[in-house]
């Protein structure tokens, strides 16, 4: 891998566009886009304020997400007419419902555990992005993202994650490539969270009060269950729930109510802590023990850094909020399919099928790809 030298992107010098040159701003009505959007305005950018509406609420729905409907897209416009600059709204719900919505349902159906936020970033938002912001003419896009864009001794863009550890979202961006992130700009790249709040009511920014938005927008009561069984196009099965001998020791209402680590809301009392430590949606079963940890993952549907190369050793997250653990990938060809084989250092609890692992070296992110088998003991 190349060596990196360390810029900013906060330096015009290194933005893929100069200042003056017209930027798509993705504003989603809450403060991170809409002060990124005003720093942008403040360096002399041509900024033009894009919202994608992604997501309506039944009617009479008690609690809503602060991300993708109609409200969002009103409160982006009050902040880019604060900031005197264009805003447009586009319809992208048929899209996002077929690219997110309903394999987020498909995947709880098969037993495992969905990652929507990194299939919206990857095939909507940051796709149609990228195709608006030619159609508008826009040398870049820019986003309100915590993660950070360096540059190697050859020029390429990489991937890094934000400063403040606790917002950073580079892992929802693993899969872009060096052409995407060369037209990227993400003005909160070296910001904490606290800055930025500070930031939007200083600058009395409309909305710098607003709350965080939810994790899974779609799904802002988190009962994820019961969005998967009202949208089921086929009956939800029970089934029962086996210790590692195989034994029944209870039953369930369906595999799409668990997760691989879960603990809580099992439903059976082994007089001993138990874990879900694997789902079969053939059988229809759900498998509970003492969980000790994957020390392998198998990968599928891989994206990577063009220089990565394979063996490699690097530090990998097994979800957005884990830490990451010392391991060694490898690639495999087998019958024109690639598969990627993590083997851990240590044991990693919950690695979940489904789920995206992204790899890092340091602050680096070098790529990921879903996770399509855990195994508890050496492959």
């Amino acid at each position: 891998m190349l060596p990196l030298m360390v810029t900013s992107l906060a330096t015009a010098s290194n933005a893929p566009a100069a200042p003056g040159s017209r930027v798509l701003v993705a504003m989603s009505g809450g403060v991170d886009s809409a002060v990124a959007c005003a720093r942008l305005v403040d360096a002399g950018y041509e900024a033009v304020g894009v919202t994608l509406h992604l997501w309506d609420y039944p009617a009479g729905a008690s609690e809503k997400s602060r991300c993708c409907a109609p409200e969002d897209a009103h409160d982006a416009r009050l902040v880019a007419d604060f900031l005197g600059i264009p805003h447009y709204t586009f319809d992208r719900r048929e899209l996002f419902a077929s690219d997110v919505v309903e394999p987020f349902v498909a995947a709880y159906l098969e037993g495992t555990t969905p990652s929507p936020c990194v299939w919206c970033n990857r095939s909507v938002k940051m796709r149609e992005l990228f195709g608006l912001a030619k159609r508008l003419g826009a040398a870049a896009v820019a986003t309100g993202h915590y993660a950070r864009i360096q540059r190697d001794d050859g020029g390429r863009a990489r991937l890094f994650s934000g400063r403040d550890p606790k917002k950073d979202q580079s892992y929802f961006l693993h899969m872009l490539d060096a052409d995407d992130l060369d037209r990227l700009v993400l003005p909160l790249a070296e910001s904490q969270k606290a800055e930025v709040r500070a930031e939007a009511l200083e600058r009395g920014l409309p909305g710098a009060d607003k709350g965080e938005s939810q994790d899974l927008c779609f799904v802002p009561t988190g009962e994820h269950a019961t969005f998967v069984e009202a949208r089921a196009k086929v009956p939800v099965r029970p089934g029962p729930i086996v210790d590692e001998a195989g034994r029944v020791v209870g039953h369930h209402e369906g595999v799409h109510r668990f997760t691989v680590g879960q603990r809580r809301g099992l439903g059976v009392a082994l007089g001993k802590p138990a874990f879900v430590t694997a789902i079969d949606a053939t059988s229809n079963a759900v498998i509970v023990g003492q969980d000790a940890g994957a020390l392998r993952a198998t990968l599928v549907e891989g994206a990577w850094s063009d220089d990565v190369a394979f063996p490699l050793r690097a530090d990998v997250k097994v979800r957005s909020q884990h830490r990451p653990q010392a391991a060694t990938i490898e690639r495999h060809e087998d019958s024109g399919h690639t598969r990627y084989l993590v083997t851990f250092d240590e044991p990693v609890r919950a690695v979940a099928p489904g789920q995206i692992a992204v790899a890092y070296q340091g602050e680096r992110v070098l790529g990921g790809a879903t996770i399509a088998r855990a195994h508890l003991e050496p492959a």
